[in-house]
């Protein structure tokens, strides 16, 4: 099993970002503001497009999906210095 690369959160950040940016499923804002790892597996925040009163709404799915994807893929590849 080949080691994963340890990289930066900003370095980190910059990849996801640009994933995002290129993804089919990309919405306008939709874009990672944090990473943490958690058992290995690396979890991705941002703007989840939540309404008003703090509930989700029909983009907050997209936004869920986007990140869910991020750490799959990403996770097998990377893990934070």
């Amino acid at each position: 099993m080949s080691e994963k690369q340890r990289i930066s959160e900003f370095d980190l950040l910059l990849i996801a970002n640009q994933i995002i940016q290129e993804h089919d499923d990309y919405l306008d804002g939709m874009r990672a503001d944090s990473v943490d790892e958690k058992d290995e597996v690396l979890v991705f925040k941002g703007n989840y497009f939540l309404d008003e009163q703090g509930l989700p709404t029909a983009n907050t799915t997209a936004v869920f999906n986007m990140f869910k994807y991020l750490a799959h893929h990403l996770s097998k590849e990377f893990t934070l210095k």
